[in-house]
């Protein structure tokens, strides 16, 4: 491994005894070989630092291999000696430059999946048969997929600049899209719905970004990622359901105390000058501590941004914001709303709703024992619109007691078909009789 630091060396030399006993032609192991062997190899011999996402998809296949209980032991030393690998990685010369370019690279990955979500939903929409329409839905699986690892990896890459500091007087933080093969940062692991690829009933074009997986698309400049219109709802994809409102102006946000407003435009006040020198990491940072900032100032960052030319970081904050826990995420979808900001509420409920069903219903079920009631309702409506029937009806399994009847008072507030579609859903899972 020639001169390699010495802990990017240990993370390598345990990254090849995780591989090795593993099928390589099968579960996620077989799809990053199928889909980039380059960079799987590069991470083997330990010229590349994988995202830890792909480490923790391995990791997933090794649960599946020897049991949960021996996985999560693994993953606690993984987690370790990954995070040690970065920073030595990071600790090289160049290393500020190369993951802005890396950053540069995933956020236009991210827009292009946006634009294929869209399309995609449209495509369903318009599908003439079901088995047209479960072919669009394995590709909305994949690029939802897609979607949420550029998202992470975006956040994890911001993270890692931040920890390097500000940017030294003079010097560029890179704003130019960096090498095709390079690889991203790292997220938690994936939670879309994933066919095998010894099942995939067909194969669409991938990418070389590597252990990303689309082709990179330069928007149009000063494009902003729009939500899914109405007419396009996939099932079980982020964007689906409800109608997605287009503001045609910002509205004026309600009053707020002094302090909120002096805080969000000092907010966006380094936003813009982390843009302006180019600092795309330390902006996103900026972003991400937004997002988990007091409900009461997303109505206030709206038009603050919108007022400062900052429409895109908006949508970013959005983003961000969808992974807040599930009671702050109806927080603020409601102060959005009640700011006259309907679309933006219902877009970021709709993103929100990207956990797995499991996941999903516990949370909902602790909202529920502690009478948070609006959540709760708010939650359910958002998932039965968003997600397909059989995903809404897993998020009972846990307290099905409790949780079916919420979820079929949610379906029907839908609509009678989707009332139907979900009680269907429930007695082939052995929910409901």
């Amino acid at each position: 491994m020639g001169q390699l630091p010495d802990r990017v060396r240990d993370f390598a030399t345990y990254l090849q005894g995780l591989n090795a006993r593993l099928d390589q032609r099968a579960g996620w192991c077989g799809v990053f070989w199928q889909r980039d062997p380059e960079g799987m190899r590069a991470c083997l011999d330990g010229s590349e630092v994988p995202p830890w996402d792909v480490v923790e998809a391995l990791l997933k296949d090794l649960a599946s291999a020897t049991g949960t209980e021996h996985a999560e032991r693994e993953a606690a030393r993984a987690r370790a000696l990954h995070r040690a690998s970065v920073r030595a990685h990071d600790a090289g010369p160049g290393a500020r430059a190369l993951l802005a370019d890396r950053m540069d690279v995933m956020v236009r990955e991210r827009r292009y999946a946006e634009r294929r979500l869209r399309e995609l939903g449209a495509r369903l929409e318009s599908a003439v048969d079901e088995e047209a329409a479960d072919a669009v839905r394995f590709d909305l699986a994949w690029v939802r997929d897609d979607h949420e690892r550029a998202t992470a990896r975006i956040a994890e890459l911001g993270a890692r600049l931040a920890e390097l500091g500000p940017t030294p007087a003079g010097a560029a933080a890179g704003a130019t899209a960096g090498p095709e093969g390079s690889v991203p940062g790292a997220r938690p692991a994936p939670s879309a719905p994933r066919p095998a690829p010894a099942k995939e009933r067909k194969r669409r074009p991938r990418g070389s970004a590597r252990f990303a997986g689309m082709p990179v698309d330069e928007p149009e400049p000063g494009a902003v990622p729009a939500p899914v219109p109405a007419a396009a709802t996939p099932k079980g994809a982020r964007f689906a359901g409800a109608a997605a409102e287009q503001e045609a102006a910002a509205p004026a946000p309600p009053p707020a105390d002094a302090t909120a407003h002096v805080d969000v435009s000092a907010t966006v006040t380094l936003l813009a000058r982390h843009r302006a020198e180019g600092r795309s990491g330390e902006a996103h940072m900026v972003l991400v501590d937004a997002a988990s900032g007091p409900a009461a100032h997303f109505p206030l960052l709206a038009a603050e941004l919108t007022r400062s030319g900052l429409g895109a970081d908006w949508a970013t904050l959005l983003w961000e914001a969808a992974s807040l826990p599930l009671d702050r995420l109806v927080a603020a979808a409601d102060a959005l709303v009640a700011a006259g900001r309907t679309g933006d509420g219902r877009q970021l409920l709709r993103q929100g709703m990207g956990s797995p069903p499991a996941e999903f219903g516990a949370a909902v079920h602790r909202l529920d024992e502690e009478g948070r009631h609006h959540e709760v309702r708010t939650l359910l409506d958002a998932y039965v619109r968003g997600r397909t029937p059989e995903e809404a009806a897993h998020t009972a399994r846990g307290a099905p007691d409790r949780l079916v009847p919420l979820l079929l008072d949610a379906a029907r507030r839908v609509s009678e078909e989707r009332y139907w579609d979900v009680v269907h859903a429930l007695r082939v899972a052995g929910l409901a009789h």
